[in-house]
């Protein structure tokens, strides 16, 4: 009895050593795989930290070529700057330079390269374009005919006194974006919202009274953006008119077509929207019945009032990113505005009034062009040519493009059909119009 309890405990104490045993092991063996694990998942952490090192991302890369594209361009230009100071030294001229050489075109980014240089040259071309429209308004007298006109004008006094007359079709939707950020709207609600930022910046930037900019003007920092002139009526026919796409302009289309188009007895009549040529008949006779433009198409020189308001800058949509960004530096905006980057694409097309093909107005001026007669872009040079003036752009290349008068037409007014290869005598200025202020809509 006793042997037979003696070995029952020795039984007993053996199977608890084991159980120990075996719990240890399992305990020991956990240990071990989660060392293994935490091992396995720093090399992995240290593999990633090492590739990303060794390749920058694209954004970086990006960067990096975009600094060097911008140093190789001052390169280039300093080159020539010195090739043409060192030719003129050379010939012994004392006349100025005839011409500034252009400045590379920027983005609006954060690495953007300030360039003392390229500052004294943007400022030296923007007095030039004020001093040649000072020079055709005297030569008119456009002040007394054209008195200011503020319907357009957007005033931020929080901001330097910031002041910007919008001219619709001439790369207006940036810096209407600009004023809604400066507004106080939160860039992600901008890329995000469907209305519209006009309809959004008047609610914070009410249309100002007469006198109200007549006394802000002196000590504002004031700027508009022009183009030229017939350009700008294309862009404004393809986006509003054509093929009457656009639901809110596809009334005025309509009248267009019926008024202009001549169809065949008892057929019907088309469903698409005005031709260029038809819409530039219109604007003729809309002038000439003495009527108010659309603002789309209003002369600048009506619209905006530059002879009567003194600009500080004249931007062009040619240089349109040079002269943002020193509109943007003298009004010392750089921290708000030249960080903030661009709309995504589908937004930019949207609020930029785009046409849908996204080919660009100006690669198919000839084009629309080729459809008007001499007779009919000499009308229609009556209502602009003060634009193509003021500005500094050159009309005359359109009498290139247009197809020459019909015999009809040669033989009314001259009595023999023009000689093949003959100019048209461009019209004279005719300053005693209807004004064209225009309205927004």
């Amino acid at each position: 009895m006793l042997i037979r309890l003696r070995y029952g405990r020795r039984l007993q104490t053996y199977l608890k050593i084991g159980a120990c045993v075996v719990v240890g092991l399992c305990y020991f063996a956990f240990l071990f795989r989660e060392s293994l694990n935490a091992y396995e998942h720093r090399e992995r952490i240290s593999a990633a930290e090492l590739e990303a090192d060794a390749e920058p991302s694209k954004q970086q890369l990006k960067i990096k070529r975009q600094q060097l594209q911008r140093q190789r361009i001052l390169a280039k230009q300093q080159e020539q700057e010195k090739a043409t100071t060192g030719g003129n030294a050379s010939a012994g001229s004392s006349s100025p330079v005839a011409a500034v050489p252009p400045s590379p075109a920027s983005t609006l980014n954060p690495v953007y390269e300030y360039s003392e240089e390229l500052h004294s040259r943007t400022e030296r071309e923007l007095q030039r374009r004020s001093e040649h429209l000072a020079a055709v308004c005297d030569r008119y007298k456009l002040q007394e005919k054209y008195p200011p006109n503020p319907w357009e004008f957007f005033v931020s006094p929080g901001h330097n006194n910031l002041v910007w007359c919008n001219v619709f079709k001439a790369a207006s939707s940036t810096w209407m974006y600009y004023f809604n950020i400066l507004a106080g709207y939160d860039v992600k609600f901008l890329q995000r919202t469907e209305t519209q930022p006009l309809e959004l910046a008047r609610k914070r930037y009410p249309r100002p009274e007469l006198g109200e900019l007549m006394e802000l003007l002196p000590s504002a920092l004031s700027f508009l953006f022009v183009r030229d002139p017939f350009e700008r009526i294309l862009s404004a026919y393809r986006n509003k008119l054509e093929g009457n796409k656009n639901t809110f302009y596809k009334t005025l289309g309509t009248k267009i077509v019926h008024r202009y188009r001549k169809r065949n007895l008892g057929g019907p009549w088309p469903r698409c929207g005005p031709t260029f040529e038809e819409f530039v008949r219109f604007l003729i006779g809309e002038q000439a019945a003495g009527k108010r433009f659309d603002e789309h198409w209003a002369p600048i020189y009506s619209f905006c009032t530059p002879c009567s308001v003194n600009f500080t800058i004249i931007g062009k949509t040619e240089t349109f990113q040079r002269d943002s960004e020193f509109i943007i530096r003298q009004a010392g905006l750089e921290s708000l505005l030249l960080g903030l980057g661009k709309l995504p694409q589908r937004k930019q097309r949207k609020i930029g009034n785009h046409a849908r093909s996204g080919v660009k107005s100006e690669a198919l001026v000839e084009r629309y062009f080729a459809d008007l007669d001499r007779s009919t872009l000499d009308q229609l040079l009556k209502i602009y040519r003060i634009d193509f003036e003021l500005f500094d752009y050159d009309y005359r290349k359109y009498y290139d493009m247009v197809h020459p008068w019909s015999l009809e037409q040669s033989t009314s007014a001259s009595g023999a059909p023009p000689a093949a290869g003959s100019t048209s005598t461009t019209p004279s200025v005719s300053l005693g119009g209807h004004s064209t202020q225009g309205q927004t809509t």
